[in-house]
């Protein structure tokens, strides 16, 4: 799947989205981020009401209702200056099932989609469907749904361009490489969003995700940088040689 996603996107998916922020202005650019960005808080609200943070789903809620009011429908992100200091966060079924101690199970990749894991494949439906579901017209139409894909698509593709060509530049196997960053990150989120709840995760979820069994020696830490080897403390170094006398 990562090689077809990768001959694709060379192909088809970077050529049209690089044609896309080149032809499309920054500012009509940003308009449609904002407005697809601000139809998710939504599901990030309720998503925060499930995990019980009431104070993070009152501010969602005042930020979807600032941009769509006095943001023109979402077009302009008001509630993130510094007048209102309201940023977008990220929450998502995935992250609720997370958070009640569900494991993330495989890593999948799928083209299109990208990288996951099995958790986050079965919260995804529960998110997409919230607006079609509860407002109705026009997100259950298949006129909006499948330009404002169109659109998110190639606009994150196009955003993301210089991270990938960066992450894969001097990459020996690219697929490795972006998983292990990857769930690096996501588990990061999730420690992040289960700070107080840390009794119900699940083992797996802090295993060290970089952690491969075809990898070498010297992978990176954690915090994404290489460790460097004391041989004064690390008992599988040689010890240095002693002076002659």
């Amino acid at each position: 799947m990562f090689g077809i996603h990768q001959a694709l996107d060379k192909a088809v998916y970077r050529p049209l989205a690089m044609g896309y922020q080149h032809v499309v202005p920054k500012p009509v650019r940003s308009g449609f981020r904002n407005f697809l960005s601000n139809l998710t808080e939504p599901v990030v609200f309720l998503n925060y009401l499930l995990q019980f943070k009431f104070g993070k789903a009152a501010e969602t809620l005042a930020r979807f209702t600032l941009n769509s009011t006095l943001g023109v429908g979402g077009l302009f992100d008001i509630a993130k200056t510094k007048e209102f200091k309201l940023p977008h966060r990220d929450n998502s079924f995935g992250d609720t099932l997370a958070y009640y101690g569900v494991g993330p199970g495989p890593y999948i990749f799928l083209p299109l989609v990208g990288p996951t894991t099995m958790r986050d494949i079965l919260g995804g439906p529960l998110g997409g469907a919230v607006l079609p579901v509860a407002v109705g017209n026009p997100f259950n139409d298949w006129r909006f749904q499948f330009p404002s894909g169109v659109i998110n698509g190639l606009d994150r593709r196009a955003e993301s361009d210089q991270e990938l060509r960066a992450l894969f530049g001097g990459a020996v196997d690219p697929y490795a490489t972006l998983r292990s960053v990857w769930l690096q990150h996501r588990a990061g989120e999730v420690s992040a969003l289960r700070h107080h709840r840390v009794e119900l995760q699940s083992p797996s979820e802090f295993d060290d995700p970089l952690s491969d069994p075809d990898a070498s020696a010297g992978a990176p830490s954690e915090s994404g940088a290489p460790e460097l080897q004391d041989p004064m403390t690390d008992p599988a170094a040689p010890a240095p040689a002693e002076a002659p006398h």
